[in-house]
């Protein structure tokens, strides 16, 4: 094989980035699981089948974050063979970042590549093709006549390749052919094992719309999925859109914006795909499930509710939920850059599954949010104790942040359901952010109905406080993180909570449900205005990195040295050996 890359980290880095201090592993479901022996002997071999569909799903993410990720392994492979040690810690972290690129939790870009920078359209767009030149070429198209061909360029399920002068769109189960086919047969022979007429009913909707180029095909999946909530395995594609910065871009173009007014096209970014494989948690999702009740009553204290059509009606609350134990994650999913998914709510906005009466479905992933061994708990108590006084310790409680994540992810299902691509590349940050501040903001609301005891009321709000700092300033790519920062700006700013003569954390406890009110009503009326200007200002007016927060940074630098993680899949890998 030709030599056409360069190593980019010292030897020195690749042992400091890969040893057991800085490389933290996160264990999925071990081989002698007892939820897996649990299982009927139809949903095993169901499972070896998920298991395989999602180990191919690597194969299109990787395409899909750098057209060179598949040429970088395969070199990074051969070295290692040969022998090359650097080569063999460089693909130690290429596979828990799964690419060449990526941010650790300290802010730090790592470029496992020499001369391999991040893009902004990622591996959706050609690796040449700059933002300028793209509004141009699209600018060119649509005065030329080529609106549907744009309206195509600009869809979440399409790859976008050079054409002569111009750029042509290719739908994901057109460019990803080789791969869709392999996982559609396997989601298939899954389909006639599995215990469950309903799994395996929507099994057979997913196969059929990763064959045919009908988004219509992903709209009738997605329904179905959403509606699934006693079956024993869980089994998802996931499709998120925090990477690509190139398709919402186009708003930040007056000239190219009111021409995709003037068509009718809504830019929307190219979704990164992923899959999750697991077995239902029984217990965890009968205690998930007690919130229910409550969301259509949580939608009308959405501000500014009559403004906007809810996804959430009295009468059809339209969401299921359960938690999961993992058995694998893979491509976007299983992507560990300085942090990795705990839960999520799906589908998306974007998605036609909600055009057609469906729903949304929300996962909570177990190993992925439970951290019980001995160096996970000593790490957690040394940072309360470097960030929090020790007065609040006593309700710091990490089930309480599992607590919070289910408000989160039900939060996604409430306030504005269209309209927010004119955000652009301040949406994802944006959504974010209203997850978080509408699920502290009921929290008063769910302690009268008796979700939450005072007690636990405290404990949400305070290991929230405790929790939202990290360890760097992040920036404009890292949504998740970016939308930490606001929010502790701002409470610092509302004096809900602040440093105390000794530099600890003080919480103004009554104050903190009030103030993420506030925030989430400021939150709801940006993304209602549907204007690129508001977005962006509100963003950067509270992006705002402090010294209090890098006092908090620099002590938590010291506590933990983790820059980032892998994920260990024993189970998955022993089922497909």
């Amino acid at each position: 094989m030709e030599n056409i890359f360069e190593l980019n980290l010292s030897t020195e880095e690749l042992k400091r980035r890969t040893d057991k201090e800085h490389l933290i592993p996160k264990k999925m479901l071990d081989v002698d699981a007892k939820e897996y022996e649990l299982l009927a002997a139809g949903d095993k071999e169901a499972l070896k089948h998920l298991v395989l569909a999602a180990k191919k799903i690597d194969t299109v993410f990787m395409q899909q974050d750098n057209p060179k990720n598949l040429a970088f392994k395969a070199f990074l492979e051969s070295e290692s063979a040969k022998g090359n040690e650097d080569a063999a810690m460089t693909l130690t972290l290429f596979n828990a970042q799964i690419g060449m690129n990526a941010v650790d939790s300290e802010a730090n870009k790592i470029f496992l590549a020499k001369n391999e920078n991040v893009l902004p359209g990622k591996g959706f767009y050609p690796s040449d093709l700059s933002k300028e030149e793209f509004h141009k070429i699209l600018i060119k198209m649509l005065e030329g006549g080529q609106s549907e061909e744009v309206r195509k360029i600009l869809n979440q399920r399409t790859m976008v390749v050079r054409e002569g002068d111009e750029l042509a769109a290719l739908d994901y189960t057109e460019y990803f052919k080789e791969e869709f086919s392999y996982i559609a047969d396997e989601i298939e022979k899954a389909a006639q094992t599995s215990t469950n007429k309903d799994f395996n009913e929507f099994l057979v909707l997913q196969a059929k719309a990763l064959r045919t180029a009908d988004p219509m095909l992903d709209a009738y999946a997605d329904k179905k999925w959403a509606q699934l909530q006693d079956t024993p395995l869980e089994f998802t594609i996931s499709r998120e859109q925090y990477a690509d910065e190139m398709t919402g871009s186009v708003v930040e173009n007056d000239e190219l914006n009111n021409l995709l007014k003037k068509f009718d096209i809504e830019p929307i970014p190219k979704d990164s795909l992923g899959i999750r494989v697991g077995i239902v948690n029984k217990e965890g999702t009968e205690k998930l499930l007690e919130i229910k009740k409550y969301i259509p009553l949580l939608a009308k204290y959405m501000p500014y509710n009559n403004e906007y059509e809810q996804n959430i009606t009295d009468d059809d609350d339209k969401q299921t939920m359960v938690d999961v134990d993992i058995v694998t994650v893979r491509g976007d999913e299983g992507t560990y850059r300085g942090g990795i998914t705990l839960a999520q709510n799906l589908p998306n906005n974007d998605k036609l599954s909600l055009t057609i009466g469906g729903g949304r479905r929300n996962v909570y992933h177990r190993q992925i949010r439970i951290s019980t061994s001995p160096e996970a708990i000593e790490r957690r108590q040394k940072r309360l104790d470097a960030v929090l006084d020790k007065k609040y310790h006593k309700y710091y409680n990490q089930e309480a942040d599992h607590w919070f994540t289910i408000g989160h992810e039900n939060i996604h299902s409430l306030g504005p359901k269209s309209g927010t691509e004119a955000l652009g590349k301040f949406k994802n940050i944006i959504e974010e952010n209203k997850a978080d501040m509408g699920s502290l903001a009921m929290l008063d609301i769910l302690t009268e109905q008796g979700m939450y005891s005072d007690d636990e009321r405290k404990q949400i709000i305070v290991t929230y406080a405790a929790d939202n700092f990290l360890k760097a300033k992040p920036d404009f790519s890292q949504a998740h993180r970016v939308r930490t920062v606001m929010q502790s700006y701002y409470f610092f700013k509302e004096k809900a909570v602040w440093l105390n003569q000794d530099n600890l954390l003080e919480i103004d406890i009554d104050k903190m449900v009030p103030t993420a009110q506030k925030m989430l009503a400021e939150i709801v009326k940006v993304q209602l205005s549907k204007d690129f200007a508001a977005g962006e200002k509100y963003v950067k007016d509270n992006f705002v990195w402090t010294d209090s927060m890098q006092i908090i940074a620099d002590k938590l630098k010291k506590i933990d040295k983790s820059l980032n993680g892998t994920v260990l899949t024993p189970l998955a890998d022993s089922i497909i050996k």
